[in-house]
């Protein structure tokens, strides 16, 4: 099927092969694509500062995420518009890792994470991301943007909490216990920094609202701290150790250094270390990391081609994740993908190959080493805003009330316990129960609409001659494990008289092992009560089924014929009425 070869296709650098090699690359596209790498660079230096936060590490973290794997996975993917770097999905499963396991541990499972995706590319899984129901990701989304929303409570208010507990209730309870501290000029800040974000569209300026609602932020806290705020920022939460021993302020102005990612601190500072122990403890989340990244990844594909008319390539966009987050962790950034929003935004910024992705990710290295003062000065609290909206954008609560107003209930079903879980529990939990409980229920719908029929007086039927005591039955439906049980179980007691029956199965197009051996005990139990069955008009893959099977005509017993009226026919001449 050459319309989805792009399903099965996998090659190093797909996107940019395709896009600068098999096109023609001119002087007026490279404008294109450094005009919209420019733009949104300036929309991931604050966002991947903020999401490095949340994930429990400090903000440059973000910075080298943004910039490594940005450039890496947009060189060697298979989706051209597609933007990688620290994306919201992920901070449900990394912030318990950085608090359990330190950066080291993050780092490592971010490692592993890659290698899991390499192996997916290799071993051609990303055709399956069409086996994820909508119901499951708007309900894991919708679910994380619920954690992210409520991991910036703290700092939107200024409350002070020293750790947020692990568990959602228990999270809620210390928002609770903290909410008569709430720091009146943060949450000033953080009202004023959304606001921004909220009403800057509606002058429709090319800028984006990110831009100019985190500079308002800044300066609106700069002057209440002035005036004797405590409103915290980056350069007051966070610090590094300068050459000589002494510490800076906010994020180092320089490129980070290559290091083993094991011999990055853990969460009690010291250097973490690596045994296959540890690997196995991390295994789990690197494996939910590595899950995660493929469906955000494909997805984001997806969402590009319907807008572009273009075509990724599935297996070669893991290819390119895969490398990504194999590299990344080396030099301190933590686990990239695509993400959907800052995509979005390149493409619309006039992008036309993934080049306006490595413009990108220059951009944000640029303001690594030359804004990284400035950048001192940005308010926790706007970064609290910033990811709340990140967090609405995520959850698309349009098409969550959509679904829920229209869907089947087996959707809203698979929707709410999605949801539910990834609040509650956890997210590989909930995308793991939510697939298992889509595929039950859609099996289920699939074994109701199976049927069998007595049509022996019906106008189908008009003018055959079937010998006396012989009742012709249509089987409609997928014969497979859940059904086959209840209609052979259903046949037998309507033909409990018969002499003889014909089975009519044009209208079945899957047979499977279940289906088989139903059918082997319907003839058993036929052969024990001396009813002849007759089987008429089988599709291929139930003939085939058969054939494997070894299942032959038997004398007296069982008999296969073309057609229904070759059937009656040959019937009427055997056992004349």
């Amino acid at each position: 099927m050459p319309h989805r070869a792009y399903l099965f296709s996998l090659r190093l650098a797909h996107a940019f092969r395709e896009a600068c090699i098999d096109e023609r690359y001119t002087t007026k596209r490279l404008g294109r694509d450094v005009m919209a790498g420019v733009t949104v660079g300036i929309i991931a230096i604050p966002l991947a500062m903020a999401l490095a936060i949340a994930s429990g590490v400090p903000p440059q973290y973000g910075l080298y995420t943004a910039f490594i794997a940005g450039f890496v996975i947009a060189l060697t993917g298979g989706s051209r518009f597609s933007i990688s770097g620290p994306t919201a999905a992920f901070v449900v499963i990394l912030y318990p890792i950085a608090q359990t396991y330190g950066l080291g541990g993050l780092l490592l499972a971010s490692l592993m994470s890659g290698v899991l995706l390499l192996i997916m590319a290799f071993m051609r899984l990303g055709r399956f991301i069409e086996y994820i129901p909508e119901s499951v990701t708007l309900g894991f989304t919708g679910g994380i943007a619920v954690v992210i929303a409520t991991l910036q409570v703290k700092d939107f208010f200024g409350l002070n909490i020293e750790q947020m507990p692990e568990h959602y209730w228990d999270k809620l309870a210390a928002v609770g216990e903290a909410m008569p501290g709430l720091d009146a000029m943060a949450t000033l800040v953080a009202i004023a920094t959304l606001a921004v974000m909220l009403l800057w569209p509606r002058l429709k300026t090319p800028v984006p609202p990110h831009l100019p609602a985190v500079i308002i932020g800044s300066l609106l806290a700069m002057a209440l701290n002035i005036n004797g705020a405590a409103i915290e920022t980056i350069g007051s939460r966070f610090s590094y150790l300068l050459a000589d021993g002494s510490l800076g302020a906010g994020i180092p102005p320089f490129l980070p250094e290559f290091a083993w990612p094991w011999s990055r601190p853990d969460a009690s500072g010291e250097p973490l270390g690596i045994s296959w122990t540890l690997v196995r403890d991390l295994l789990p989340a690197a494996f939910a990391i590595a899950m995660l990244g493929a469906i955000e990844s494909l997805l984001c594909a997806v969402v590009l081609d319907g807008m572009t008319g273009k075509r990724h390539s599935a297996n070669s966009e893991l290819l390119g994740q895969g490398i990504g987050n194999v590299i990344t962790p080396f030099f301190g950034g933590i686990t990239a993908t695509a993400a959907i929003a800052r995509s979005a935004a390149n493409y619309r910024a006039g992008a036309e190959s993934p080049v306006s992705g490595m413009v990108h990710a220059l951009v944000v290295l640029l303001a690594l080493v030359s804004l990284a003062p400035l950048l001192a000065y940005l308010p926790m609290a706007a970064m609290a805003a910033l990811l709340v909206m990140v967090a609405w954008n995520m959850s698309e609560a349009p098409k969550s009330v959509h679904l829920l107003k229209t869907a089947p209930r087996s959707d809203i079903l698979v929707f709410i316990t999605c949801f539910s879980l990834t609040v509650l529990l956890d997210m590989v939990i909930a995308i793991t129960t939510g697939i298992l409980l889509a595929a039950v229920l859609f099996m289920r719908e699939m074994a109701q609409m199976t049927r069998v029929t007595d049509i022996t007086g019906s106008r189908r039927m008009e003018g055959a001659r079937l010998p006396d005591g012989w009742q012709v039955f249509k089987i409609n439906g997928p014969l497979f494990f859940a059904a086959a049980d209840r209609i052979f179980g259903e046949l037998a007691q309507l033909s409990a008289s018969a002499r003889g029956f014909i089975l009519y199965m044009d209208g079945v197009t899957i047979l499977d092992a279940g289906g088989l051996s139903a059918l082997d005990k319907l003839i058993s139990t036929c052969r024990a009560d001396g009813t002849q069955v007759v089987i008429a008009d089988l599709q291929f893959q139930p003939l085939r089924t058969l054939a494997r099977a070894g299942v032959k005509p038997e004398e007296g017993v069982v008999r296969f014929y073309p057609t229904l009226d070759e059937a009656v026919k040959a019937e009427s001449q055997l056992s004349p009425t």
